[in-house]
């Protein structure tokens, strides 16, 4: 079987990165013979990382090459159909999906995070896509709620993120090794967003305390160079010494890194992900529902959102402080919340391919 991969990769935004290869993962795992041919925006770096076919997203004739010879086309994970981050996004992943559909080619939408969807124009071109797909999987209620209010009339599972699939167990890192700070840590992510809130500030006076209670604090940027800034900015905020890990580990080093920690404070929700599959503690900081959303699910708190000025450094640090002698039973609480969503993250790829399968059967029927 020959799959093709739309997403966001090949930016190297390690979240999305995460996503592609469990997808990857998850899809030889039931069948070792699939062909995967990812969309990307560096194809010869996403051939040799994940040893697949990639033709680049934006050279068009290249996509309606890969799309017309597909048994299949996957759209996701991620928060592709969203209108946030630009205008051209929701045209760009509707169109390939009406590419895919102009040539007979089934569809499945994997696990993705819908919205927000601002423009009437972008909810008119969503509705009018996944109305035409054969299978739609989200990955939180919020997602299914808005695809009902435009209109999407088929169903719509809720199922995890497809990084919620990983065996974390399975990685490691060697970065640490090489450092000169040989006690227990605590990992930090963070990223780039535009509010008057300082929140980069009430970070690093929390991070200060931390370090004084004995604590090694490690930045992991999650994407490029873009997290790397941040994080140089928030430890240049702190008093006391701070480590950042490097920019350009591999994605299974980063969840390694996030696992061997005490517990994360994350931004980035691959980062919470990843601090979720190894059992790690983590206390998130929000930009966007999709965060909220997975810290609600996996019972983790919330410290605050960036644009709100209604939490400090007192209150992330009394969580930090919570988390940390309640570590143990935090552990066990999500591994047994964990294994559920593992299993069901696992269900996704077969559901995809049998979607697939039943589309060459009815057309080797006619």
């Amino acid at each position: 079987m020959r799959i093709v991969l739309s997403g966001y990769y090949g930016f190297d935004n390690v979240g999305d990165e995460a996503i592609l290869f469990a997808i990857i993962e998850q899809l030889r795992m039931i069948d070792p013979q699939v062909e995967i041919n990812v969309l990307s925006n560096n194809p010869e770096k996403t051939k040799k990382t994940y040893h697949v076919n990639a033709v680049h997203r934006r050279k068009f004739w290249q996509v309606i090459e890969a799309l017309k010879n597909t048994d299949g086309l996957i759209s996701g994970g991620g928060s592709l159909l969203q209108d946030k981050t630009g205008m051209l996004t929701i045209p760009y992943y509707a169109g390939i999906i009406k590419m895919a559909k102009f040539f007979r080619k089934p569809v499945f939408v994997y696990a993705q995070g819908m919205g927000p969807i601002k423009s009437a124009l972008n909810k008119w071109i969503v509705k009018h896509a996944l109305n035409q797909v054969e299978q739609i999987t989200v990955r939180d209620k919020a997602s299914r709620q808005l695809l009902s209010e435009i209109g999407i009339k088929q169903e719509i599972s809720i199922v995890p993120d497809p990084v919620v699939g990983l065996d974390a167990s399975s990685y490691t890192h060697q970065w640490t090794i090489t450092q000169t700070f040989n006690q227990k840590f605590v990992t930090i992510s963070v990223r780039d967003w535009s509010t008057d809130h300082p929140f980069t500030k009430e970070i690093a006076l929390c991070l200060d305390r931390v370090v004084q209670n004995g604590y090694a604090v490690v930045f992991v940027p999650m994407h490029g160079e873009q997290d790397e800034r941040k994080s140089k900015e928030t430890a240049s905020l702190m008093n006391e010494q701070s480590y950042i890990s490097p920019v350009d580990d591999s994605l299974q080093s980063k969840i390694a890194l996030i696992g061997e920690s005490k517990l994360l404070i994350g931004m980035r929700l691959h980062s919470l992900i990843f601090s979720a599959i190894n059992y790690t503690p983590f206390i998130a900081i929000s930009y966007d529902p999709k965060i909220d959303a997975f810290a609600s699910l996996v019972n983790q708190p919330l410290a605050g959102h960036v644009e709100k000025s209604d939490w400090d450094h007192e209150r992330l640090y009394q969580l930090v402080c919570t988390s940390l002698v309640n570590e143990e039973f935090i552990r066990e609480e999500l591994k047994e919340k964990m294994t559920i969503y593992q299993h069901l993250a696992q269900q996704t790829p077969e559901l995809a391919l049998s979607t697939f399968h039943k589309q060459i059967k009815c057309e080797q029927s006619y």
